[in-house]
């Protein structure tokens, strides 16, 4: 067995099939999932609006349950991964603001610290240092003082990223972290996502409707069409016509050679 490969695949799954159950029957979203992510990396989940893109995160973090398969985190079953052991594995950056806007962004940021402290107000030095340097890794150190209230969506979004970054995890998971953002923000965000990536060595997995800018920065990506959940670099992907299958031919067509969709007038 190759140590080392083992080491570097944080997270795999096998057969994982998401979706829904109730007591009388089961609504699959997606079946046959096998991914492999690797330490270091920044992956995109990309896929038609409603393919099932939340349902797989919400299952590879264990805010619900899969129908069937096998999810591992650092080759461990994340069934057998306890709420607490878990949130200093994973951190998860929703699309909801925070609970409180009234917190200032160096409260919301050393919210990340909790489950290394017994409550809140005990940060010990360490802990301190863990925050400040997450504020000055997405350069928001200017505005610790501000409410989060205060603050554009943009920097709400870096504020958020600051939080998974104190909580130190190896992987960080991010639902939709551009929705509300302009042209510019949505590449300021991904970008710093993929300098995260490279610079912390996290494994960063993040869905988004943002996919030419997926294509450009990603290192693997994961594509939900209605048929297949396929995981891949882009460029395999690209060649393999992956992204030509996202959306009805007849309206949007991929091309190949500029990496980017055009509408078919």
């Amino acid at each position: 067995m190759n140590h080392n490969n083992s080491q570097n695949n944080i997270l795999k799954t096998e057969n994982l099939v998401i979706g829904y159950a109730s007591k009388k029957h089961q609504i699959v979203v997606a079946s046959n999932i096998d991914l492999e992510l690797h330490q270091g990396e920044l992956v995109g989940l990309v896929g038609a609006n409603g393919i099932g893109k939340s349902t797989l995160l919400r299952t590879l973090t264990k805010v619900q349950e899969p129908l069937n398969g096998s999810i591992f985190i650092n080759d461990k079953s994340l069934a057998q991964i306890s709420a607490l052991e878990l949130s200093k594995i994973l951190s998860l950056v929703l699309t909801e603001p925070p609970a409180s806007k009234n917190l200032t962004v160096l409260e919301l940021v050393a919210l990340g610290r909790q489950p290394y402290t017994n409550w809140i107000g005990s940060l010990a030095p360490e802990d301190i240092s863990i925050i400040e340097s997450a504020l000055i890794q997405t350069n928001i150190q200017q505005l610790k003082n501000k409410k989060c209230f205060e603050l554009s969506d943009g920097q709400l979004q870096k504020a958020m990223i600051s939080r998974a970054l104190a909580q130190d995890t190896s992987i960080i998971v991010l639902d939709e972290p551009t929705t509300h953002l302009d042209m510019y923000h949505k590449a300021y965000i991904l970008k710093l996502l993929k300098t995260l990536a490279k610079e912390t060595n996290k494994t960063i997995l993040f869905s988004s409707h943002e996919i030419e800018l997926a294509i450009q920065l990603c290192d693997r990506m994961i594509v939900m069409t209605d048929s297949q959940v396929i995981s891949d670099d882009p460029c395999n992907l690209i060649s393999q016509g992956i992204f030509n299958q996202l959306f009805p031919e007849d309206m949007i067509a991929f091309d190949d050679k500029t990496g980017s969709f055009r509408v078919n007038k």
